[in-house]
């Protein structure tokens, strides 16, 4: 895997794509739950929201894939994308510092979320210093 600076998830309760990318390329790691498609239905009166927890192995497992990224862009279509960026910043602090945003993105291509992806960093990288985010990480501009 290149060494690059950027990195997005996108995630549900079933997967998770990870990619870690610069302007002109990018690397996909894909990691499935083990938990299986369920669909649970809410019923009026019925304690619970009628969705099943991400599992914390999965949750785990995806967030040690981000170990080493400067900056990440986490989404997804529900709630999945909430509970790892609450995992991440409850087990690993030094990786939620580094969250950029959670952003809803409903079933995109990869390159599709690649594309969202660097369109967010472009304006991000903007409003922030890459070296106030990792210290060590290369000046702010590159990727």
């Amino acid at each position: 895997m290149a060494d690059h600076y950027h990195a997005v998830v996108w995630i549900d309760h079933h997967e998770a794509k990870i990619f870690h990318f610069s302007a002109d390329d990018f690397d996909a790691a894909r990691i499935r739950s083990s938990q299986p498609h369920q669909h649970l239905h809410h019923k009026a009166n019925v304690v619970g929201s009628g969705h099943t927890p991400v599992e914390h192995a999965f949750l785990e497992h995806v967030s040690k894939a981000l170990d080493g990224c400067g900056a990440v862009l986490i989404t997804g279509p529900a709630g999945a994308k909430n509970e790892l960026a609450a995992h991440i910043r409850k087990f690993h602090p030094q990786l939620a510092a580094r969250i950029s945003a959670v952003e809803t993105l409903d079933h995109p291509t990869d390159g599709q979320i690649v594309a969202v992806a660097r369109r967010f960093f472009r304006a991000d990288d903007q409003m922030h210093a890459q070296q106030s985010r990792l210290p060590g990480t290369r000046p702010a501009g590159t990727s």
